[in-house]
């Protein structure tokens, strides 16, 4: 689920506290057969203050990144 979430391996190993890659792996592989009929869509938020990014944040947005000023979010939907 965390990989899901995340698509960082190196993260779920280290939190699942895996001496291996191999057996995160494993897990990885049973994650991937949950979900891939998973929706890969996500909705788009952009903020120009601060308190705009704290209200994005506060509801489960994630940075995307910042251009011209902007500053971009997204969540799965």
């Amino acid at each position: 689920m965390l990989y899901h979430q995340t698509k960082d391996i190196l993260y779920v190993k280290q939190i699942l506290g895996h001496k291996k890659i191999e057996t995160t792996l494993l897990y990885i592989q049973l994650a991937e057969t949950i979900f891939k009929n998973t929706n890969e869509e996500f909705t788009v938020r952009v903020a120009k203050t601060t308190k705009e990014i704290t209200e994005l944040l506060e509801v489960g947005f994630q940075y995307v990144c910042k251009k011209d000023g902007l500053v971009y979010f997204r969540k799965r939907k």
